[in-house]
């Protein structure tokens, strides 16, 4: 079943108040009744029925009774769902180690190739020696795709013969890079599904093999989701983290109005550092996460 959108444009309370109300002028009491509307609203917004009881709760504390207008309704939910992100919003971060090597995993199509190009192109930017490996080995389009955002970023892509061990071409990236005095590899891995037993044993022998070569490698691993796939995100998280020890999220394809609300159910369930999210096809489309602005576009609170 495809996921749900978590709202029409105006974000999520434009759905539940109709646009009657969408001025903020009238006012309705905080009741039972209207939180469980909320409470529905969030889960049907992919925030997870745990998350969604949570921000509902948080929000009635000391307002119960209370007649509140769908512009202040959406501000206290907005402050709730920022609350929840803040810890989480951090960047990459950048270690003195050379090469910092960092491997970014992710299911097909989750935007794993875009958001290696864009992220080489970030650090290249601020003076950073880059390089990329192209570990998606079975598959040659994914390979042309990531040297043609190399060619975009200026940064080397390091390939192997179709067919190869992606594990072996990882420890020659990470020859390649300590001999080049690089700051940064990265590291992409082939889309895989979670429930591939087979492709994801392939990235635990990947992991391992790194391993060889720098005990502390990775530095970083990336897990990248898409934010159209709903609560199956969930899943996603809790079986990467179990092959490839997770340090952080990308979250691409956040763009849309009112999408990811599953992030605030990440956010509250495993607390990983949020440090990018994808908001377009360019290669400068790569944003910091800001909870703040995330939380207004959720809610549709203007700013």
């Amino acid at each position: 079943m495809p996921p749900q959108e978590p709202a029409k444009k105006g974000g999520l309370f434009a759905r539940m108040l109709g646009r009657a109300d969408s001025s903020g002028a009238m006012r309705r009491a905080l009741d039972d009744d209207m939180l469980e509307q909320i409470e529905d609203l969030l889960i049907t917004a992919d925030m997870g029925v745990e998350t969604a009881a949570r921000v509902t709760a948080n929000m009635a504390e000391g307002r119960m009774g209370q007649r509140l207008s769908t512009a202040e309704l959406k501000k206290i939910m907005a402050e709730e769902i920022a609350r929840i992100m803040e810890p989480v919003a951090r960047p990459l971060p950048i270690y003195p180690k050379r090469p910092q090597v960092v491997l970014v995993v992710g299911v097909n199509g989750s935007g794993k190739t875009t958001t290696i190009g864009k992220l080489a192109s970030q650090f290249r930017a601020s003076g950073k020696k880059v390089v990329i490996a192209a570990g998606d080995t079975f598959r040659a389009a994914a390979v042309e795709q990531l040297q043609v955002w190399g060619e975009r970023a200026g940064v080397p892509v390091l390939t192997a013969p179709e067919g190869s061990d992606p594990a072996s071409l990882a420890y020659e990236a990470i020859e390649k890079a300590h001999r080049d005095g690089a700051d940064l590899l990265l590291i992409d891995t082939a889309g895989r599904l979670q429930n591939r037993s087979d492709l994801m044993e392939e990235l635990a022998k990947i992991v391992r093999v790194i391993r060889k070569r720098d005990a502390e490698a990775p530095h970083n691993t990336l897990l990248v989701l898409d934010a159209t796939t709903g609560q199956n995100a969930v899943t996603q998280v809790k079986e990467f983290q179990r092959l490839a020890d997770v340090s952080g999220l990308v979250m691409t394809k956040l763009d849309g109005t009112a999408k990811g609300g599953v992030l605030v159910a990440l956010a509250d369930r495993f607390g990983l550092p949020i440090h990018a999210i994808g908001v377009g096809e360019q290669i400068d489309d790569l944003a910091p996460f800001d909870p703040e602005e995330f939380a207004a576009a959720l809610t549709g609170l203007e700013v």
